[in-house]
């Protein structure tokens, strides 16, 4: 039987754990996910756990932040004062904003701690700095590369 190698298109169902078993993102009740190993659209650790898979194995592996999301940096979250939000904007703890930067650089940013003085906001991803257990059915191998 064929193995999934770099170059191939494939699709899997997976379910994704964190390190106390909360489920943060599951294919499982959706489409399978599809896509080409080695074309970086999936996280690099969950690509190398597909290759060398055969259709209808079935594997868990724990991937590391490094191989994830990135570490979490301190340096990715600032505190702005509260004037700086549109008066139709009450900040609230797990909101997530837009934000473009001058240089035409966008981040998605979580509101983590408001108060009277100012909002802190995060742009590290939701999962950096978190090792990750993702469970992974290799549906099939849809063309090869």
């Amino acid at each position: 039987m064929a193995q999934a190698r770099e170059g191939d298109t494939v699709r899997v169902h997976y379910t994704g754990r964190l390190e106390d078993g909360t489920v943060f993102d599951s294919s499982e009740n959706r489409d399978p996910l599809e896509f080409t190993i080695g074309n970086g659209e999936v996280i690099p650790g969950f690509e190398r756990a597909v290759a060398g898979m055969e259709p209808g194995e079935v594997k868990t592996t724990t991937i590391q932040p490094e191989d994830a999301y990135g570490p979490r940096l301190d340096d990715m979250t600032i505190t702005i004062d509260q004037d700086k939000f549109p008066a139709d904007i009450e900040p609230e703890p797990g909101q997530q904003f837009r934000i473009q930067q001058p240089d035409g650089w966008a981040a998605i940013v979580t509101v983590t701690q408001v108060t009277e003085s100012g909002v802190t906001l995060d742009a590290n991803h939701p999962l950096a700095g978190q090792p990750l257990t993702f469970e992974i059915r290799l549906i099939e191998i849809v063309e090869t590369g």
